[in-house]
């Protein structure tokens, strides 16, 4: 489509192609979600934290927040998709794969090990962050989809040492909304055999045991306080210390038991009543 046939670019890629009609850019190959493929997740405008205060998977709507990248602290880019436009070229530090054919683990492995040497956090994104068959010039274009949760997997499987269900499951956890293509998959099992020398999991099943390793995920239930217990016992009923009682009046005051009786008996009282006599 021609750039006259339309006055404003595409609001999330950039692009000129007629986005609220279903169009798919001829550039990038975005385009509307149909009502099949919406999912009712709620989509965040934050990208998700797939590592504490380091790595983050998203789309391109999230790339192109940056007042939104910089509250999170988020100073690096990797772009997985060629076609998508580096919008901030002057805020961010951006690296992107150059192959929209393949996925180059590799070369992605490369940038975001620097980015955890140099302790910055680093966004990691294609068209969605999720799962998508574009339509590119008349032909579906099976690799390009998912590239993003490849990347941040293939990542985790070569500076954490986990296998491929183990990152498959904790990113997974962090961003729902995430659904590889089995030939997708196929290229992290590719990988997977590349670091370990084999290959232990087939297409991800749909049930699989969580690896939080001890990080909190988006669905944890929160704890109830203690003070809501209702079970707990309440302080006005538990039972009164035993008292002895003993014999006591209000205002009296025992009399003095310890004077001697020699005492009283040495000094008679005076019969004069106030008067004392005196020597002569």
């Amino acid at each position: 489509m021609r750039k006259r046939e339309r006055e404003n670019p595409c609001a999330v890629c950039g692009h000129y192609h007629k986005y609220e009609e279903g169009e798919v850019c001829g550039i990038c190959g975005h385009r509307m979600p149909d009502a099949a493929e919406k999912s009712p997740l709620h989509i965040s405008a934050f990208p998700s934290e797939i590592l504490p205060d380091f790595l983050y998977l998203g789309s391109y709507d999230n790339a192109s927040r940056s007042e939104l990248l910089k509250a999170q602290g988020i100073s690096r880019v990797l772009n997985t998709v060629p076609a998508c436009q580096n919008l901030y070229k002057n805020s961010f530090t951006y690296h992107c794969l150059q192959d929209d054919r393949t996925l180059q683990f590799d070369d992605a492995n490369q940038f975001l090990e620097q980015c955890e040497k140099d302790k910055c956090r680093v966004l990691v994104h294609c068209m969605s962050g999720r799962n998508r068959i574009f339509k590119v010039s008349g032909d579906y274009n099976h690799v390009i989809v998912s590239r993003s949760p490849a990347i941040v997997m293939a990542y985790l499987m070569k500076s954490k040492g986990w296998r491929l269900s183990q990152s498959y499951q904790w990113v997974k956890e962090r961003r729902p909304s995430v659904d590889l293509t089995q030939a997708v998959y196929q290229l992290l099992q590719e990988y997977e055999q590349k670091i370990f020398g084999s290959c232990d999991s087939g297409f991800p099943p749909s049930n699989m045991p969580s690896f939080s390793f001890g990080f909190p995920k988006v669905n944890d239930p929160v704890a109830a306080p203690a003070f809501t217990n209702l079970g707990a016992a309440s302080i006005f009923a538990r039972p009164l210390p035993e008292v002895t009682a003993t014999e006591f009046q209000f205002g009296a005051v025992n009399p003095p038991s310890s004077i001697p009786e020699s005492t009283l008996a040495t000094k008679p009282p005076n019969g004069n009543g106030g008067d004392i006599q005196m020597d002569s």
